[in-house]
């Protein structure tokens, strides 16, 4: 099925717009500057969306080609398009994407064909069906574990990279024999907890290092070198 890669669900839906305006301005026009007052990252309301691996929303004016064709086509509508990388299956999904932002997608879908017709997850799960594009090849730029995991995974990485270069830095200094180090590890495993999901994790949405990674790892070994004195 070219919308899945094992776990993971590819889904592109093209929502056509209606021609139209409110207060002089276009339907597209508003739309587009919802969009462009979406706060970023982790404040993106998609960012609160059950399972997200990535999603990008925008606005499609036309098709524009490079070269000459043969045969010049353009669109009929404009389009808002949605896309996103997810675990699990569509419906769930798409009820939880109802469940989590319907206030935004009611304000930001209003001025779409049929989406008057829509009050409830039922209608909207229904709705975006009819407008999904089926992907014949869908690549993941992840694996296909569940969200919870992949974000642990980061943050196990990252710590450890901390981990790592305060105990280098440590043994240069004549701090890192092998009993310190063993002890500092030791410290560092029960810090990452690395089999609690809900524990210390990678942040939603985050595309920057958090700072607090470095600081947590570097008060444990810290704190340990301080007591072991």
């Amino acid at each position: 099925m070219g919308n899945r890669f094992g776990n993971a669900y590819g889904l592109t839906v093209l929502i056509p717009v209606k021609p139209g305006t409110e207060n002089n301005r276009a339907y597209d026009k508003i739309i587009r500057d919802q969009l462009q007052s979406w706060p970023k990252h982790n404040e993106s309301p998609l960012a609160r969306v059950p399972n997200t691996y990535l999603a990008r929303v925008f606005l499609l004016q036309d098709v524009f080609y490079e070269g000459a064709p043969a045969v010049e086509e353009h669109l009929k509508n404009k389009y808002l398009v949605f896309t996103s990388n997810f675990h699990g299956d569509l419906d769930t999904y798409l009820y939880g994407m109802w469940e989590e932002i319907s206030d935004v997608l009611q304000v930001l879908l209003k001025y779409c064909f049929a989406f008057e017709n829509v009050h409830s997850a039922t209608e909207f799960v229904r709705y975006i069906k009819k407008c999904q594009i089926n992907n014949s090849l869908f690549f993941n730029g992840s694996n296909d574990k569940p969200l919870p995991e992949q974000l642990k995974a980061l943050y196990v990485k990252q710590a450890f990279i901390h981990f790592a270069y305060l105990t280098q830095h440590l043994r240069n200094q004549g701090d890192g024999g092998a009993v310190n180090l063993q002890q500092s590890f030791k410290k560092f495993v029960d810090l990452i907890d690395i089999e609690n999901l809900d524990g210390n994790s990678w942040p939603v949405a985050a595309t920057q290092v958090p700072v607090e990674i470095e600081q947590d790892v570097k008060a444990t070994i810290m704190g340990h070198k301080e007591v072991s004195k």
